[in-house]
């Protein structure tokens, strides 16, 4: 069974079809869709949506790109959120949060310092409450390493992963598995396929990011930037697959498996 492990599945973008867009990833063999929430205004959104079918899944958290706007009452709206979700068997952990030096408007002195009060208190969070953590990894793989040194016993997922074999290593030393997505279709990828094809294959989980993140054969120079699904992880997963010459049965197996390592409250679910 294959497992989505990132997807924004509440995203705008899936408003008209929301329903077919899961019916399609189903077909596609896509057994469980992990929904991270991204502000405190979609805490709710996520969970009745990933209530609302088989397999679905979801984890709480304020993404660093709605830091700007997010303020500390935010913060406590989402521990009490984690406490009331506790006992529902689909919450999977605290996401999706990290830090993106990517973004100008978040390269801002005062905005880096916002962002990281806010990573450190969701990371305060989780490990308060037992929770791995779905991390946001946009040009801040050594500072994101460096808050996460301070409380290594966390553990989750690093989303669309894209730093240096060393880096990887340091994430999966302190019990991340590293998200593999459309960016790894591409030819030209090539540092993001070398990890794909050279990383113990336990240690590697796959996703899409849908909308976002698109595959190769989605998509070419000149074209309007195309729509990406849950039901793409089938090619995705094939590709993983002759990247490291193996079956994709192989890749599928493994990566569910290592998802429910990491996420483990997602055994249950998947």
């Amino acid at each position: 069974m294959l497992i989505d492990t990132h997807c924004h599945l509440d995203a705008a973008e899936f408003a008209q079809d929301r329903k077919a867009v899961i019916a399609r990833a189903g077909t596609a063999g896509v057994g469980a869709i992990i929904v991270p929430a991204t502000d405190a205004g979609n805490f709710e959104t996520v969970r009745q949506l990933a209530n609302s079918f088989k397999g679905g899944a979801y984890a709480l958290g304020i993404h660093p790109i709605c830091v700007p706007h997010s303020h500390e009452q935010d913060l406590e709206h989402l521990e009490s959120c984690v406490q009331t979700c506790l006992d529902d068997p689909r919450f999977v952990g605290i996401g999706e949060i990290g830090l993106d030096f990517f973004l100008p408007e978040l390269k801002e002195e005062a905005m880096r310092e916002k962002q990281e009060h806010f990573y450190r208190a969701q990371l305060d969070l989780a490990l308060r409450y037992g929770l791995p953590v779905i991390l946001h990894v946009r040009r801040s793989q050594d500072l994101l390493l460096k808050h996460l040194r301070q409380q290594p016993t966390i553990g989750g997922m690093a989303h669309a992963f894209h730093g240096s074999r060393q880096q990887a290593r340091m994430f999966i030393d302190m019990g991340f598995a590293l998200g593999m997505g459309g960016a790894m279709t591409f030819p030209r990828a090539l540092q993001i396929r070398r990890l794909a094809e050279q990383l113990p294959l336990r240690d590697l989980v796959l996703e899409t990011d849908a909308p976002d993140i698109p595959p190769a054969w989605l998509g070419g120079p000149g074209k309007p930037k195309p729509r990406n699904e849950p039901a793409e992880l089938q090619k995705i997963a094939q590709t993983l697959a002759e990247l490291r010459g193996v079956s994709r049965e192989d890749i599928v197996f493994a990566t569910a498996q290592n998802a429910k390592r990491v996420l483990p409250r997602l055994a249950g679910q998947a």
